[in-house]
């Protein structure tokens, strides 16, 4: 059997965004990468007014493309809590996959979704048998936080890199991709979104830390060997 990969983010372009590199690294290790954004109404976003369902759709057919899988969860923007209910959510979906290895959102973050997600993934992540009330349901030995950002993560000191140099353009067409539909632009490789620049300024910046050209950083929640995989 294959292990599994499971990455969770608030938002449809969190984990697009943030670990899009070690994603693809770990499908190249035959790992199945399945990944969960808890955020799934975007009703009431209004870059994607009238189009919430097509930028699930979109979402999901770009991960598809990649070879991993892409769920949503059901609840909206800022209508949502770290409470018995949500945890329960996030805890059926560990139940599910029984991932491996898992990443999360790092827990300090100037978007109040972020915080939640973080807040949810770490107690289901670590407990879930003690959220559903079920023996045989196993936490997750690895898990990694990660950024999302300087717009957004706040106290970030990662403890972990991976060299995402191999992996760089692969990465910025699937968030490019992404973003062009949001925006209502037909995708241009050539012509860099905002959201791109940055996390291109970000994987530079890590990877001048650990003497590479492009790198995903994480902080590992426990005591692991540094090959994730």
């Amino acid at each position: 059997m294959n292990k599994t990969l499971l990455a969770i983010g608030a938002h449809y372009d969190d984990c697009v965004f943030g670990i899009p590199c070690i994603l693809q690294q770990a499908l190249r290790r035959h790992y199945r990468v399945v990944i969960l954004n808890i955020i799934g109404d975007y009703t009431g976003w209004a870059p994607v007014k009238g189009r919430a369902p097509q930028l699930i759709e979109h979402s999901i057919r770009l991960a598809k493309e990649r070879g991993m899988e892409m769920r949503f969860l059901n609840y909206a923007s800022m209508r949502f809590e770290a409470n018995a209910e949500t945890k329960r959510a996030v805890a059926e979906v560990v139940a599910e996959e029984k991932p491996d290895v898992a990443f999360m959102l790092w827990h300090r973050d100037r978007h109040p979704d972020h915080e939640v997600a973080s807040a949810l993934s770490e107690a289901a992540l670590r407990q879930p048998a003690m959220i559903l009330g079920r023996d045989g349901v196993r936490g997750v030995g690895r898990i990694y936080a990660y950024d999302n950002g300087p717009g957004h993560t706040i106290g970030f000191e990662p403890n972990t890199f991976v060299d995402a140099t191999a992996d760089w353009p692969a990465a910025m067409e699937w968030l490019g991709k992404l973003l062009a539909f949001v925006r209502q632009k037909p995708y241009d490789p050539q012509v860099l979104d905002g959201a791109q620049t940055v996390k291109e300024t970000l994987s530079r910046y890590r990877g001048l830390s650990c003497g590479v050209k492009y790198a995903e950083a994480f902080w590992a929640a426990g005591n692991y060997p540094k090959d994730i995989f």
